[in-house]
């Protein structure tokens, strides 16, 4: 899609869905029968099967299934489209977006939440942000420096994966790799934004030289999520009719303590 910054801005706020819970912002509670459910605010756009950009908003719960579904990537990653690199924060449903995987493919869903200080987070990791360094994992990876959201799994490979999954490369935790001198945790001193992006299938995206995993829930059976929380998870992802239409993962995902079994001393 040929759009210029203006018409990008309009699109952003077409046929946009009302929030269907109280007051706008990062975080609210919501009374249940037991105790209150941290809850925070999800932005949303995606194609139509018109073709269409629509945008919806909603409050969910703050916690590791709906949380780790938007906070992949930080504001200034930069991608590659058919129309030349563009930041994530730029990034519209409708464009085309080139992934390590596939090739180009069409963008069809593009969330956003906000990292917030000293917010009452249920993790200590959902406050902060991994930034690294230009050239930790070898030469223009990445180039420049990347920050990454606090949910963000990078392609990596390692002989203990083929034994663990029969598969050579899996998707890790970029937080695994912290180590507090090439890749480290940063905690921003004001609200930022962070993004994810969801095509067709579970792809891998090259972002400033690192591949980094796209959006995918996980299996349904791995999703802990009560009978009555589903339909306001799947109403995330209006570009799926259910969970199970996400399809399978790219590569498997693993942490990296999984593969210190295999490490030779």
């Amino acid at each position: 899609m040929n759009k210029t910054p203006a018409e990008r801005a309009q699109y952003a706020h077409v046929n946009k869905t009302p929030l269907p819970l109280t007051r706008q912002g990062g975080f609210d509670t919501k009374p249940t029968t037991s105790t209150k459910t941290l809850m925070r605010k999800y932005d949303v756009l995606y194609l139509t099967e018109k073709g269409e950009i629509n945008e919806v908003s909603r409050k969910a719960p703050a916690t590791p299934v709906f949380e780790d579904c938007f906070a992949a990537l930080g504001r200034g990653s930069i991608l590659q489209t058919k129309n030349g690199p563009v930041a994530v924060e730029d990034l519209l449903p409708g464009d085309e977006v080139l992934t390590s995987s596939n090739g180009y493919k069409t963008l069809l869903w593009h969330g956003m939440m906000q990292i917030i200080p000293s917010a009452p987070n249920s993790r200590h990791e959902i406050g902060t942000m991994t930034r690294i360094t230009a050239d930790s994992f070898g030469m223009g990876r990445p180039l420049p420096d990347l920050v990454l959201g606090p949910a963000a799994r990078m392609r990596h490979r390692h002989p203990g994966v083929k034994m663990l999954t029969g598969a050579d490369e899996a998707f890790v935790p970029v937080r695994d790799f912290i180590d507090s001198s090439n890749v480290i945790e940063i905690t921003p001193f004001t609200p930022v934004s962070v993004y994810q992006i969801g095509f067709e299938k579970h792809e891998c995206v090259q972002v400033n030289g690192i591949d980094v995993e796209t959006l995918h829930p996980g299996a349904p059976h791995m999703i802990q999520l009560k009978p009555e929380m589903r339909p306001l998870f799947i109403s995330l992802f209006p570009h799926k009719n259910s969970i199970a239409d996400f399809g399978a993962l790219y590569l498997p995902r693993l942490r990296l303590r999984d593969l210190d079994l295999f490490e030779v001393a």
